[in-house]
């Protein structure tokens, strides 16, 4: 039977994504409300409702399906909700404490807050049990390992019904022989525990980040193991003949096992495949600078990619805990539709954090919802079609909207109704601009030398505005925006880091010999582990990145580079693009000094066919698409204007919009503010222009 579908599954915190593709080049795009109590009810619920508006059973789609990847928000749900495993730590004895010391101070933006609380601890004082032996510096012995102490720490973890277990000693990187033998003794007394290595999940430089690391993965092992087994287990009752693959929050696909083993690398799997699909789209123009945004109902994600390169961070505090495996940076914001707007003490307007969620929900979605939200100030400046979204299937009450924002805003303001939604309005894009800014500006990037990509339901109400305000102008929007997400996983690769601490200062052929072998050691085990996996050596590609320093400096930056040869004369290469990235990074470099490794790492990808791309039929001229007019806001004196708008499924290929204008798409809907042309391409995507 030759395979004829993929499918992408992205669960949100309000809906589950669903795109499926065909081998001639139709692809679709369904939404499902998220079951957060049971995560694969959503999958059961979207692909029956597949079924329903296509006729293709979910058993016709496992089974004809080359892939079916999964992104997954189980692992950050655990992590904010800390509903995690029951963990235990075995670490250095009189080192149980340094997720809590926590280098001695607190995440940036709050280290100088004395009212700012310490983070919640995911394994409390008792669970954390020193042993006796200690590895230097150097990687010698320093004291052996004491095995009982480890014994009376199982002991221990077994009376208290402990469910999993981070073993984590310091210069573990350098001689894991203890920690190795720890793990044995783990296994041997409580076989049916997760266990977590921190040597083999993380192994760098940097005692707490590792032990950080390492708690936080054993902490979701459990949850995300039995979320694997569900789903693996579902898609093979459906005939599956491929695993399920799931995404990383390192922007590639995975197997169930590897996630199971290392599921900190799915804590944000979900707006990580953002960048791959942003590049996709882009690519037909040669797009590789491109910062995407995305809204949903809760919260507001922008990831970046510079050079056809995502952005990724390494050793940061993600919801509080120090991870350094490699993420894609994805700055979140609590914006989104649900965000509720409210006066502060001092009489001034806010948007958020708190949001009202899918329940109430929006006070427009007649659910119970009495606070005014941004999808309410959306309806009253008439961006929103008060017959209802997702084609009329979530009809929306124009009234509910008028009497939240004139209750809780426009009276004690003293404004008008659409004054206060055009403020609304306003200040969430404002949120929404300084994120931008954190993951441009802050990084040393000008975003006006960045296309900006919408995805998420939402933002398309806010793309031109958010554009116009960062002073870009050009803009993408796709017909899948609103699961982008989802569509990004269908067209990614499989990806796997492999790491090792390099404590190397860049002189000398013995440096240059030295690090040429470890790299070349990692490849060798990235290119078996894909060998496996079924991929050859012509569908493997290689990335490579070092953590440096001038010796002396407390801090390392990372610093990416292409495969090549590592003899004496390159590292003279390897230096100078670390003066380039310090840089850029701090604006200064110091070339006279000497530099050192601290960490290397190879990134490896196994390289999947993509999809055909969608395809748009030519269209009659936009004429064809005009449903009619709507007043709209577009100024904060509240006036309003008749604005065209025009219904996105009748649009085709060419078709040329000029604003102020509305598109309604099924599942999105696009603000076309004034000043700004929209043109339809064959690919399905709109493009956006300011006008000069």
């Amino acid at each position: 039977m030759q395979n004829k579908y993929r499918l992408g599954i992205d669960a949100g915190g309000t809906f589950t994504d669903f795109i499926l593709a065909d081998r001639d080049g139709e692809v679709r795009i369904f939404k499902a409300l998220s079951t957060p109590q049971d995560p694969t009810l959503a999958i059961r619920n979207g692909l029956a409702l597949i079924e329903e508006e296509t006729g293709i059973t979910a058993r016709d789609i496992a089974s004809q399906s080359d892939l079916c990847i999964n992104g997954t928000t189980v692992g950050l749900n655990a992590l904010i909700q800390h509903k995690g495993a029951l963990t235990g730590l075995i670490a250095t004895r009189g080192h149980e404490d340094s997720i809590e010391i926590r280098l001695g101070h607190k995440e940036d933006g709050y280290r100088y807050d004395p009212e700012y609380p310490p983070a919640t601890m995911l394994v409390p004082r008792y669970l954390r049990r020193g042993v006796r032996g200690r590895v230097i510096s150097t990687g010698a012995v320093h004291t052996p390992l004491n095995e009982d102490d480890v014994r009376e720490a199982c002991r221990h973890f077994l009376r208290e019904g402990v469910e999993s277990v981070a073993i984590s000693f310091v210069w573990s990187v350098l001689h894991p022989e203890h920690e190795t033998r720890a793990a044995e003794i783990v296994r041997e007394m409580m076989p049916h525990v997760r266990l977590t290595v921190g040597s083999q999940l993380y192994p760098q430089v940097r005692e707490y980040t590792r032990t950080s690391t390492a708690i936080v993965n054993a902490y979701l092992a459990p949850i995300l193991s039995a979320y694997v087994e569900a789903v693996d287990g579902y898609f093979q009752s459906l005939g599956s003949r491929h695993p399920v693959r799931y995404f990383q929050s390192n922007g590639g696909l995975a197997l169930g096992s590897v996630v199971s083993d290392q599921s900190v690398y799915a804590i944000n799997s979900g707006p990580a495949s953002a960048p791959q699909a942003a590049l996709y789209l882009g690519e037909p123009w040669g797009f590789k600078d491109i910062i995407t945004v995305d809204m949903g109902g809760t919260s507001f994600d922008i990831t970046l990619t510079r050079d056809g390169r995502a952005n990724v961070s390494k050793n940061i505090d993600f919801l509080r805990y120090r991870i350094g495996i490699p993420m894609i940076q994805v700055e979140t914001l609590g914006a989104g539709g649900g965000s509720i707007g409210w006066i502060d003490s001092m009489g001034l307007l806010q948007m958020g954090p708190q949001s009202a969620g899918s329940d109430p929900g929006p006070a427009c979605y007649d659910q119970g919802g009495e606070r005014p939200t941004t999808t309410d100030a959306n309806l009253i400046l008439g961006y929103l079609n008060p017959d209802g979204l997702v084609g009329g299937r979530l009809p929306l009450n124009v009234a509910k909207a008028r009497k939240a924002i004139e209750t809780h805003l426009a009276k004690p303001l003293n404004i008008s109704v659409e004054t206060a939604a055009f403020g609304m309005f306003t200040i969430v894009n404002n949120n929404m601009v300084n994120a931008i800014r954190r993951v441009s500006v802050e990084r040393g990037y000008d975003p006006r030398d960045f296309v900006l990509n919408c995805a998420g339901g939402a933002t398309g109400a806010h793309i031109t505005a958010l554009a116009r305000e960062m002073g870009i102008r050009k803009v993408l929007v796709s017909k899948l925006a609103s699961g982008l997400c989802a569509y990004g996983q269908i067209i990614s690769d499989v990806k796997y880091n492999y790491m090792a601490p390099a404590p190397v200062r860049l002189e000398g052929a013995e440096a240059a010999a030295r690090l040429d072998k470890l790299f070349k050691g990692l490849e060798a085990r990235g290119v078996k582990d894909l060998a496996s996996d079924g991929f050859g050596p012509d569908r493997v590609q290689i990335r490579r990145s070092l953590d440096m320093r001038y010796v002396g400096q407390v801090h390392e930056c990372t610093v990416d580079v292409d495969p090549f040869d590592l003899d004496e004369a390159a590292l003279e290469k390897l230096k100078a693009a670390f003066h380039a990235r310090h840089e850029e990074l701090y604006t200064y470099s110091e070339r006279q000094s000497m530099v050192e490794v601290v960490n290397i790492e190879s990134a490896i990808w196994g390289k999947v066919d993509k999809p055909k791309r969608m395809s748009v039929a030519a269209g009659r001229g936009a004429h064809a698409a005009l449903k009619g007019t709507r007043p709209m806001i577009f100024a904060a004196d509240g006036t309003a204007q008749d604005t065209p708008v025009y219904n996105g499924a009748l649009m085709g290929a060419g078709d040329k919009i000029i604003g102020p204008a509305v598109i309604e798409e099924i599942t999105t809907t696009i603000v076309i503010e004034p000043d700004w042309t929209a043109i339809l391409e064959e690919t399905g995507v709109y493009v956006l222009d300011a006008e000069v």
